[in-house]
């Protein structure tokens, strides 16, 4: 717990200068103010937290947290937990969505093992930070023990805290692959928000009418059970969560104290950033949400923490795939607010005042 809180404790506040003379730059250039509506929010965002009106996002990684779920015991997913592993093999192998994704975003893609069902060779280029093989189906007990929910977020920390080992990080994305774990993360945006688990629960993997039922009704069993603390996000990660939404939380906490803005991916990615930011508020300031899922309670998820996705391109995949692709959109939000002339610079005086005074 000492590592959660030291970081926790090490998230500072955005430059609050910088940002203002974001605004001023993006409302003085040459075009209509705000016209390019969220790109200008973003920049403005990305200057702050790096002290510059010029940023440059040159060094990328997303990093796929994986994990198993012993929820699948309840029919809840299509497919078997075996494709968790040979996944992680793909990814590592390259012939991933995430891994084409990451490589047209000029980002390095790896694998970590939070809680995978399988015995990885040690050698295997991922992280290793098992804390267990796979939770506990949480329709019969808890997901995990509160240490075991520490342990995965301080994982996701350390994950952090290597990869600046290695060298410079400009921006951290985040993803998943745990087969049945739209269904953790719908539990945990139920206990948070007290919404109803029918209208925050989606079809995941592409689950007929019956099994969407059924996995309604196991979710609202744990819940009913386990009652978890929606004041305690460790109560709620022990509870319903899984280790791979642990390991994400800990990626937002590690990378918000490293100063470093981070991109989280769809539901199970938001779920852990959820989860960090219930545990720390103050590392919202450095999170950027990717997409909009076709997941049900993805919108909640954004809701309750108050972000806007860049983009909807009715994913539903995971992995890191959105983060992927909004990672191109931050790169060209820096340009926008770096590289568009204002008017003075350009020559072209009083032009915001004909703009908006027809009789100027």
């Amino acid at each position: 717990m000492d590592l959660i809180e030291k970081s926790i404790a090490a998230i500072k506040p955005l430059n609050e200068t910088v940002y203002a003379q974001a605004r001023q730059r993006l409302a003085d250039q040459a075009r209509p103010a705000g016209s390019l509506g969220l790109l200008e929010d973003v920049s403005a965002r990305l200057a702050a937290i790096f002290g510059t009106l010029d940023v440059h996002l040159s060094h990328k990684v997303i990093v796929t947290c994986a994990g198993d779920h012993g929820v699948t015991e309840e029919g809840v997913s299509l497919f078997p937990q075996e494709v968790t592993p040979q996944m992680v093999f793909n990814f590592v192998n390259g012939g991933a969505s995430i891994n084409v994704l990451g490589k047209h975003a000029g980002a390095r893609v790896i694998a970590a093992d939070l809680g995978v069902n399988y015995d990885f060779d040690p050698e295997l280029p991922i992280f290793h930070k098992k804390v267990a093989k796979g939770t506990a189906n949480f329709a019969r007990g808890p997901a995990m023990t509160r240490e075991q929910a520490e342990q995965s977020i301080a994982a996701g920390i350390e994950i952090v805290n290597e990869l600046l080992a290695q060298g410079p990080l400009d921006i951290l994305g985040t993803g998943d692959m745990g087969i049945g774990n739209t269904t953790p993360s719908s539990a945990v945006i139920a206990a948070f928000s007290g919404i109803s688990v029918e209208k925050l629960t989606g079809r995941g993997t592409g689950i007929d009418d019956t099994a969407l039922a059924n996995k309604i009704r196991v979710i609202e069993k744990a819940l009913d059970m386990h009652r978890p603390d929606p004041t305690d996000p460790l109560d709620v990660l022990a509870k319903v969560g899984g280790f791979e939404i642990g390991g994400l939380a800990g990626l937002v906490i590690g990378a918000a104290a490293a100063g470093i803005p981070v991109v989280c991916d769809g539901f199970i990615a938001t779920a852990g950033a959820l989860i960090a930011c219930e545990l720390a508020p103050a590392a919202k300031a450095y999170l950027f949400a990717s997409h909009r899922s076709v997941e049900a309670g993805h919108v909640f998820m954004h809701d309750r923490l108050g972000v806007e996705p860049l983009i909807d391109l009715r994913f539903r995949l995971g992995e890191g795939t959105g983060a992927a692709v909004a990672m191109e959109l931050l790169d060209a939000s820096t340009r926008v607010l770096a590289d568009i002339k204002t008017f003075e610079e350009v020559a072209i005086t009083d032009a915001q005042k004909k703009i908006t005074d027809p009789s100027a």
